[in-house]
């Protein structure tokens, strides 16, 4: 009588088996399209190339993480204050490329910043190593279609994105603690006469009499507020700085100043597919990228950020 482990052995074997067949019959389907991979034979792994290439309707790139610098303001013609929040891209590049063969998703995870060994875990250091980049100090993984793989090592500037687009930015919002009912969910409080002692902030009756005779779950009450994962939609990209990494929008994003944020392609305001780079911007060998000019988003005829006259 075999024992549960060797049952469970064998049947991971299997399984393996089955999903290696399945992963070389796809790639080798996919080698005759013209897309990022390619396959050599029928062992050698397919090889990612870093080049340009044609973005379809159905194709879905990388993201970045940058960090929050701060937020500074402009006017529009009315004379009206239009927040700006800065970002800035510190050193992002592709520190492991996940596949269909091996982790049966497509998916490109990216690092920011950089970071000492001695404040890494073991985990963390051999992860690094293992993938032969360097040290990072936060990492993001972004789902992409197949098309749209990227080499180890590929850095990600600010020219991934394009001044005029939208994007959809993610972070973890300001903590502010235990919060009453009126800071919380904005509850009108109490009378302040005619009565309620001591009871002016208080959120009043939560539950009913006998039927049901409880409190439901979700009631807005006091609790935490804040330090919770929010994502802004259609953030408008205002301006972009190649030389600094830098990246202006229009708006807030979540976060206080020196958070990681992370950016990718609006969802329901989708980008012109023509004007993207894809599957990212590729620096060129002969550019001196310190001495790039700032890109501004066209206007048009009418500047929205000019003070009124």
């Amino acid at each position: 009588m075999l024992s549960r482990g060797l049952i469970s052995r064998f049947r991971s074997l299997s399984i393996a088996s089955k999903s290696t067949s399945f992963s070389t019959t796809h790639f080798r389907k996919l080698s005759s399209e013209p897309l990022g991979i390619v396959e050599l034979d029928d062992d050698a792994p397919p090889i990612i190339e870093a080049a340009p290439r044609a973005m379809g309707p159905q194709s879905r790139r990388t993201g970045a993480v940058a960090v929050k610098c701060g937020m500074t303001a402009l006017w529009d013609k009315w004379g009206a204050r239009v927040p700006i929040t800065v970002l800035w891209l510190d050193d992002n590049i592709v520190t492991q490329v996940k596949t269909m063969d091996k982790e049966g998703i497509t998916a490109l995870q990216l690092g920011c910043g950089q970071k000492k060994e001695k404040h890494l875990t073991k985990p963390e250091v051999g992860h690094f190593r293992a993938q032969g980049v360097p040290l990072k100090r936060k990492l993001r993984e972004f789902p992409v279609t197949e098309d749209a793989l990227l080499p180890l090592g590929t850095p990600i500037t600010v020219r991934h994105f394009v001044p005029g687009q939208y994007v959809d930015v993610t972070g973890i919002t300001r903590g502010k603690g235990f919060q009453g009912g009126m800071k919380r969910w904005g509850f009108k409080g109490m009378p302040a006469t005619h009565g309620a002692s001591l009871s002016h902030r208080s959120i009043g009756s939560t539950g009913q009499r006998d039927a049901p005779g409880k409190v439901f779950k979700g009631k807005k009450m006091p609790g935490r507020m804040g330090g919770k994962q929010c994502t802004v939609k259609n953030v408008w990209v205002y301006k972009i700085d190649p030389a600094r990494n830098l990246m202006w929008v229009k708006g807030q994003v979540p976060g206080a100043e020196g958070n990681f944020v992370f950016i990718k392609d609006s969802f329901y305001k989708k980008p012109d597919i023509s004007l993207l780079p894809f599957p990212t911007h590729f620096i060129p060998s002969d550019e001196d990228t310190s001495e790039l000019e700032p890109l501004v988003a066209d206007l048009g005829e009418v500047d929205p950020f000019m003070t009124a006259d």
